[in-house]
């Protein structure tokens, strides 16, 4: 059988793909950072920016889709970045509802298609201290009890295993390494239940969760306070795992789609993009510029893939003093410049990754403007 793993580059969602390839199944993994499994197709896809059809195509010719990605943080509501609360609706609820509704008919349909979505126990009770990713998984939990209903009371065959884990070690959800052996034994489980088509499941329910959600239920206010103390005391909070933040720059002049392509495919690779716009042309090009740099910013910034846009210095390691990013995009035609080894000199030691993305052909700005010259040339005589 042919299976989708969505979030299947770490933790969990890497362990089913490695066991479903050992069974002898077909796996594609779509994910931000391909994984390198013999035997599985990668593509590159973030459910923050990537049109959900594309995981429709391969549903269609799938026998299952398991969803797994989500992303959160264990911190207080006031240290939460607006992006961060944004993207944990866009990627938990959002993300899991568009991705389900775009494979509703393979759900739906009258031939088998095994299907598992990854909510989390904390969407049973009050999260304090991960209150939003909390509320979100809350409503992806729900989203599929409700699918569920809907199929049965249609006569359907199929289901979607609601699977609310707690805490489970080997992931890098708290910023720790995968260890995959640890995940194993949940990752087996869960493949069995959906193969028998249950609807829910909450791993260790017996030996833990049964007892946290009946107290919970007993004394809602003084579990969640309980549960804030917990959380302190344990070291359990985060101040800087809010996702991975990228940044790229450029001129933007006579915006076409090499630049749209540009800002997609380093959309795929973040949580949140930011790009750097050149007042003037940058001293590295020396060309001329034809839009004002405000109306250069407004084009960039409307624009789904990019998160926020702002001013650039002309070298982008100066800029990380202003905006800290994790990832740096630029094109190939710029690895080995002197320039380029001095930026991974300078950023390396601070943990940031430059990604150089191949050169591509098409339209170009060169291309745009010799054609603007020879058209004003031609008028000119």
């Amino acid at each position: 059988m042919k299976f989708v793993v969505l979030g299947g580059t770490s933790g969990l969602g890497l362990c089913l793909s490695m066991i479903l390839l050992e069974r002898g199944h077909s796996v594609t993994i779509l994910g931000r950072t391909d994984p390198r499994i013999d035997g599985a197709e990668f593509v590159r896809f973030n459910l923050l920016s990537d049109d959900v059809r594309q995981v429709a195509r391969l549903a269609e010719e799938a026998d299952g889709l398991i969803l797994t990605a989500g992303a959160g943080r264990a911190a207080a509501f006031e240290d939460l970045q607006d992006w961060e609360v944004q993207n944990a609706f866009r990627l938990n609820a959002e993300g899991a509802a568009k991705v389900l509704h775009a494979v509703y008919g393979r759900i739906r349909g009258e031939r088998d298609f095994y299907c598992a979505a990854l909510s989390s126990v904390a969407g049973l009770l009050a999260s304090p201290l991960m209150a939003v990713y909390g509320a979100a998984k809350a409503a992806s939990e729900k989203l599929v009890e409700s699918i569920n209903a809907e199929l049965r009371e249609a006569g359907k065959n199929n289901r979607v295993l609601n699977v609310c884990p707690g805490f489970f070690s080997g992931t890098r959800f708290d910023g720790g390494e995968n260890q995959l052996e640890k995940v194993r034994p949940m990752a087996e489980e869960l493949l069995e239940r959906m193969f028998r088509r249950e609807t829910f499941w909450i791993p260790r329910y017996e030996e833990v969760y049964r007892g946290v959600l009946e107290r919970y239920h007993a004394d809602p206010e003084a579990f969640a306070l309980d549960s804030c103390r917990y959380k302190r005391e344990g070291g359990r909070l985060s101040k800087g795992n809010h996702g991975r933040v990228g940044f790229l720059s450029g001129t933007f002049d006579l915006f076409h789609i090499g630049h749209l392509n540009l800002l997609r495919r380093a959309k795929q690779y973040c949580d949140y993009l930011v790009v750097g716009v050149h007042p003037e042309t940058s001293k590295h090009k020396n060309k001329p510029v034809f839009i004002p740099l405000e109306e250069r910013m407004e084009i960039v910034g409307a624009c789904r893939y990019v998160d926020k846009v702002v001013v650039t210095l002309d070298e982008d390691d100066d800029m990380h003093k202003q905006i800290p990013y994790d990832l740096l995009f630029v094109g190939s035609d710029y690895k080995g410049t002197e320039r380029f080894r001095r930026y991974e000199e300078n950023l390396t030691p601070l943990g940031v990754r430059i990604i150089y993305f191949p050169y591509t052909q098409g339209t170009s700005s060169t291309q745009l403007r010799e054609a603007i010259e020879r058209n004003v040339g031609k008028k000119e005589s």
